[in-house]
């Protein structure tokens, strides 16, 4: 492979001049440049991943961590991710986790990892990582952004919403459609926008005058497969219930997979409502009605907010992001004398 060194030799210039060329700053003569730029072509010549960050001072390289990659929700993330960047000349390196275990731990390892590697700065996604484990950054810090999560130490650098307004906001559209035998499927407790959204969604159960104390939950993983198993453990319990609420879409596409399978007609034997309205959500069958997070919106505004910190771009940002629902055929009113579906 060919170095700077190579194409300075070549086209008889120094290693400076060489430089200046490959960067398009300095000045250098008509002559000498278009040596230069014959040797390169000459060569093939293509700057490394070193090579860049001594021309540049930057590796032009952003890194990305996420918790677990499973399922498709990040893929759609990372692919948003990656627009941004080429578009702005940039590329990112992608480190995550591989179980819900030690969870911060792999985090810590993760960043590490990326920030070891030349990555001028890094996004942070739905971290397990403390205020502490930030600070030990020391001047890192200053070039990372969390995106669906808050850290006090950095609230400018911090795009996320209110994932309690999401979860009464899923209540209520179950309330106004007049459920109220209703069975939730959240996701790890260790998750804090899922703690969030499954307080905000039992607080505006218990404001209507529901036992929350009484409804069916159980505790998934988030994944499509655990929430087909959920949904067969609860038919399976007989427990009745008209609508069924799920943490996020993919445990609410497992359910309905399950209730086709099963006979259960959604949504006139069950209502289903997911979470997150990712784009599989509108081509369910039947289509699901989901709580609508902006995260195109809020990835976008995270990543200008890195571009202005890494590379002193001024791109304008948002850091409020609005919450709604997404209402589609899996929701419907509650039928008179609607029998149990186990």
């Amino acid at each position: 492979m060919s170095t700077i060194k190579d194409v300075a030799r070549m086209a008889g210039v120094g290693l400076g001049t060489a430089s200046r060329v490959v960067r398009g700053k300095g000045s250098v003569s008509q002559a000498k440049m278009e040596r230069v730029q014959k040797a390169i072509a000459a060569l093939g010549y293509r700057p490394s991943h070193a090579a860049r960050s001594l021309l540049y001072g930057t590796s032009r390289m952003i890194g990305v961590y996420i918790p677990l990659l499973s399922g498709t929700f990040y893929t759609s993330i990372l692919q948003i991710i990656d627009t941004e960047l080429r578009g702005a000349g940039m590329h990112m390196m992608v480190a995550f986790g591989v179980s819900r275990e030690d969870e911060r731990r792999q985090a810590i390892d993760g960043v590490n990892f990326l920030i070891e590697r030349g990555c001028d700065g890094v996004v942070l996604f739905t971290s397990p990582l403390t205020e502490e484990d930030l600070a030990a950054l020391g001047p890192k810090r200053e070039r990372v952004v969390a995106l669906n999560d808050s850290f006090d130490g950095m609230p400018g650098q911090c795009f996320t919403v209110d994932h309690k307004l999401g979860g009464r906001l899923a209540a209520r559209a179950l309330l106004d459609h007049a459920h109220r035998d209703i069975a939730v499927i959240a996701g790890p407790g260790t998750a804090a926008d899922n703690v969030d959204r499954i307080a905000g969604f039992m607080g505006e159960l218990a404001g209507a005058g529901i036992a929350t104390d009484d409804i069916w939950i159980s505790q998934r993983d988030f994944s499509s497969a655990e929430g087909r198993a959920a949904a067969m453990e609860l038919v399976a319990s007989g427990r009745p219930f008209t609508a069924l609420f799920c943490a996020n879409d993919e445990m609410a596409l497992g359910a309905l997979s399950y209730f086709h399978e099963a006979g259960i007609r959604v949504p006139h034997d069950v209502s289903v409502i997911g979470y997150d309205d990712a784009p599989a959500a509108a081509y369910s069958a039947p289509r699901l009605t989901s709580v609508h997070i902006p995260w195109r919106e809020m990835t976008r505004n995270g990543i200008a907010e890195l571009l202005n910190l890494c590379y002193g771009f001024n791109r304008p940002v948002t850091r409020t992001f609005p919450v709604s629902v997404s209402l589609r055929a899996s929701l419907a009113k509650t039928a008179k004398r609607r029998r149990s579906p186990a």
